[in-house]
């Protein structure tokens, strides 16, 4: 008898479960000995061994992709220490992370994916002793154990860091064949931000231990002040699965802990890629212009940067991928090159090669450049606004205008073209009463096309170009935040939400993948 009472007072210490203070009351508070009555049966019975059978042949069937899938099988197949079940039973985190679980369907996921009714009916068969031989003390403990580890990573990686890695997907969107690389990819996205460590999967499950799962989860809840106004869209009832995908798609964007956010900043410059607008923001004062930006083939990278020069009258450097596609078909014709004011320069020397002595060879060999004289007609316009990217795209001008009066403005080849970049430009000088001001709208107009290939006495150079009017150059001091974004539902000055077209199908991939958690 001694014995038996012994045995249940063991194994009452090994189920009992405290409650999460914040969310439970205790359940077992006027639990007796009287109630461990039927501790007899096998069923009730608690084996290490068993639990953790029951844990390997969870992690054998768990064939999900999911990074934070991978971990938690791992974590086990290494041998790591049980997190949720212990000498005392289930741990009073399992009550907290489930409190926190079941609010997924606000986020627009199925509960299901996270395993809320598993770990729910399990807990309630473990407090209520409500087993039989389908599900064994120990088979519940184990399957317990994996799925509120499964469920916790996947929720507290994918609201402190984003449910998809934008970095992985989006530079392997667009493939890319050169003759160097048989399969290659076009850089898409290069934004700064903040990824899990090695060791973060880790750091999480030892909050478990810490009693400090509540405090973890309320803390990576995303930040970004367009996350609220999302989530209550999607609260919103008659929704169609299009405007939901949509929301989906934008709430997982405001997930992505970028190092930069344009709010952070007194003075920035926005480009929004959907909406084929540019937002200049100092403070209250708002500069808004419609853009070009590149084509479905050829698109506008998305990436955080700094805007640090303006260079007036630019010539076009053009790109060996464009030299080869447009330029070498045309060789021998002295009036095509004249017309598009191309010319031929030796880098070396600097001579420049007349019509008749080109070769193809010569044009694609990265000893000489095919450029474009700067001004009037120049592809780049009259003005380009440089800043750091890995890419070579740019801001600018443009000899071409009729394309802002479309609704779809893809036109470039990844560059950004700006409806007003004088207004830009003076937007980004911090002195607009500098004479600097003058300078670069006297630039803008003047007739410039023969500096780039006049001699060192000017030769061919108009008489009334006044040549110290004349600006080339001028650093942005202090440099002004550049961001180009994806958001196809983002509030116009007021803050009126405003939706655009997924015109790069960013959006279709995003909720492709979201699809692991639907």
């Amino acid at each position: 008898m001694q014995l038996q009472k012994f045995f249940c007072l063991l194994l009452f210490t090994i189920l009992f479960v405290t409650s999460c203070r914040e969310h439970v009351d205790n359940p077992y508070r006027d639990v007796s000995m009287d109630d461990f009555v039927a501790v007899a049966d096998d069923a009730y019975q608690v084996s290490a061994r068993l639990v953790k059978r029951q844990i390997e042949e969870m992690v054998r069937q768990d064939s999900d992709t999911l990074t934070a899938d991978y971990r938690a099988r791992s974590h086990y197949l290494k041998g790591g220490r049980w997190v949720w079940i212990g000498r005392r039973g289930v741990s009073a985190q399992a009550d907290t992370l489930l409190h926190y679980l079941k609010q997924v369907g606000e986020m627009g996921f199925s509960p299901g994916k996270f395993r809320v009714r598993e770990i729910e009916e399990d807990l309630q068969r473990i407090r209520a002793l409500d087993l039989d031989t389908l599900h064994r003390m120990s088979r519940t403990m184990g399957r317990l154990e994996y799925n509120l580890t499964k469920a916790y990573l996947r929720y507290a990686v994918g609201q402190r860091y984003g449910y998809i890695n934008p970095k992985y997907i989006f530079n392997r969107l667009d493939v890319v064949d050169t003759a160097v690389v048989p399969r290659a990819y076009r850089g898409l996205f290069d934004i700064p931000m903040q990824l899990p460590s090695s060791g973060y999967y880790e750091y999480v499950l030892n909050k478990v231990a810490a009693d400090s799962v509540g405090g973890y989860l309320r803390g990576v809840r995303p930040t970004h002040p367009l996350y609220a106004r999302y989530q209550e869209m999607l609260s919103r009832p008659g929704l169609g699965a299009a405007a939901r995908d949509r929301i989906l798609a934008n709430m997982e964007r405001c997930r992505w802990r970028l190092n930069e956010y344009p709010h952070q900043y007194q003075k920035y410059v926005l480009v929004n890629i959907p909406s084929f607008h540019l937002r200049a923001v100092d403070g209250e004062e708002v500069l808004e212009m419609r853009i070009g930006c590149g084509t479905k083939e050829t698109k506008t990278p998305l990436l955080t940067s700094a805007i640090k020069r303006m260079d007036v009258n630019p010539q076009w450097i053009i790109p060996k991928s464009i030299v080869k596609q447009s330029v070498v078909r045309h060789l021998g014709d002295s009036a095509y090159f004249a017309s598009h004011h191309y010319f031929v320069r030796e880098r070396k020397s600097g001579k420049i090669v007349p019509p008749s002595a080109m070769t193809a060879a010569m044009l694609l060999s990265p000893d000489y450049m095919v450029a474009q004289e700067g001004g009037e007609g120049n592809s780049l316009g009259r003005i380009i606004f440089r800043f750091d990217n890995a890419f070579s795209v740019y801001l600018h001008d443009t000899s071409s205008r009729d394309f802002f009066a479309r609704a779809n403005r893809g036109v470039s080849h990844g560059c950004v073209r700006v409806e007003k970049p004088f207004d830009l430009a003076l937007f980004l000088m911090a002195d607009k009463s500098s004479p600097d001001v003058e300078r670069i709208r006297y630039s803008m107009t003047a007739d410039v096309s023969m500096l780039g290939k006049a001699g060192r006495r000017g030769e061919g150079v108009p008489d009334t170009l006044n040549r110290r009017k004349l600006i080339s150059t001028l650093k942005v001091e202090p440099r002004i935040p550049l961001f180009i974004t994806y958001y196809t539902l983002y509030p116009d000055p007021s803050g009126k939400m405003e939706e655009f077209a997924d015109v790069y199908g960013y959006d279709r991939v995003i909720y492709q993948y979201l699809n692991n958690y639907r």
